[in-house]
């Protein structure tokens, strides 16, 4: 297994772990801005529009690689892969 290979295995990973602490930035943002914390509420939506930025990146970076995120499970483990 190749670097490539490997990367075609973690970037969906990595893909879908990014969109998930997205929108827990979003959702702590939207309850601070509620709760009177406008200050910290715009720094969570500035830190989930980086992670907007990153989920870009990462996906051009799995098709250039020729992988997918298509059939993708989600697991919460690492990936161990072989040399």
């Amino acid at each position: 297994m190749n670097d490539i290979d490997k990367l075609r295995v973690m970037l969906p990973h990595w893909i879908e772990h990014n969109i998930g602490h997205g929108h827990e930035f979003s959702k702590w943002a939207e309850l601070l801005e509620k709760g009177g914390r406008s200050d910290i509420a715009a720094l969570l939506k500035k830190a989930e529009s980086y992670f907007m930025e990153a989920d870009t990146a990462l996906k051009e970076a799995l098709q250039i690689s020729g992988g997918s995120l298509e059939g993708h499970a989600h697991h919460h483990h690492h990936h161990n892969l072989p040399e």
